[in-house]
């Protein structure tokens, strides 16, 4: 159902790649820092123009990848689940997450026993949770979030370094209905997912190299990469709107239109 959503970004003011903790990441490639700006701006000037509310996390110049502001918590009925990362070098950024949250009125905010990466990892349809491992969120993370959201999580494991996040490789797009690629997923955890959703849009391996799975969706829009090309027509045959976007700067760090975006579910009531 399309409604109004309200989503968390951090401008990408000081975006730089100078060390690797995925695949996607070369600190020999350089980043052309204007043009990720302007790449970001337009993302945030899209879902604005849509009718959605962007608030902004004040970025930090220690903190290069701020710009992926899904992975510093997840909130779900007003509450949030912050992070705690897996890797040093993104790991101060959990803080400056929960701060944000109590400043802005959420009361709920749970700092985490166990390692997860915010909605990099955690991904809410309408009855479930369903929950990345492998690369680097913990299975123990998953107990840990049903017991706080008191939703159903369902654990999923991913065995492609390349897809090292689960909203790498699958998106939700509305209700229970979801998009994703298979061979990112161990052979278990696709008969799961074929299960649970047996109607899911199937990528194709070009549209997921392309990160067309780190997509946001409003429930009739769906912000997508522009190379992921191949989904731009099953997601109009499914009543879905595409609007594809340039994040190729933003790219070179191992992210693209999701790993932007934090979803704010619903907004604290005043």
């Amino acid at each position: 159902m399309y409604a109004a959503r309200r989503y968390l970004m951090c401008p990408p003011e000081h975006f730089r790649v100078t060390y690797s903790i995925n695949p996607w990441m070369d600190p020999d490639k350089p980043v052309d820092l204007p043009l990720a700006i302007a790449q970001w701006e337009d993302l945030r000037d899209r879902y604005r123009s849509l009718g959605h509310t962007v608030e902004e996390l004040e970025p930090r110049p220690e903190l290069p990848d701020m710009v992926y502001a899904a992975n510093g918590a997840t909130v779900v009925d007003g509450r949030v689940l912050g992070a705690r990362f897996a890797h040093a070098e993104r790991a101060s950024e959990a803080a400056a997450h929960r701060d944000w949250y109590r400043a802005h009125g959420y009361t709920e905010i749970r700092k985490p026993d166990h390692i997860n990466e915010g909605e990099g990892d955690f991904a809410a349809t309408a009855s479930w949770l369903l929950a990345g491992r492998g690369f680097r969120s913990s299975p123990l993370s998953h107990p840990e979030a049903q017991e706080f959201f008191g939703r159903p999580v369902i654990g999923l494991d991913l065995v492609d370094p390349r897809y090292y996040h689960l909203d790498t490789a699958l998106c939700v797009l509305d209700g229970d209905d979801i998009m994703y690629y298979p061979p990112a997923f161990s052979a278990g955890s696709r008969a799961v997912l074929a299960r649970l959703f047996p109607d899911a849009l199937i990528a194709e391996e070009a549209d997921a190299l392309a990160l067309g799975l780190n997509s946001v969706s409003d429930g009739h829009h769906v912000l997508l990469p522009q190379a992921a090309a191949g989904l731009f027509g099953p997601l109009r045959g499914r009543g879905y709107e595409p609007v594809p976007v340039d994040l190729t700067e933003l790219l070179k760090g191992g992210g693209s239109v999701k790993c932007c975006t934090a979803e704010l579910r619903p907004s604290p009531q005043p």
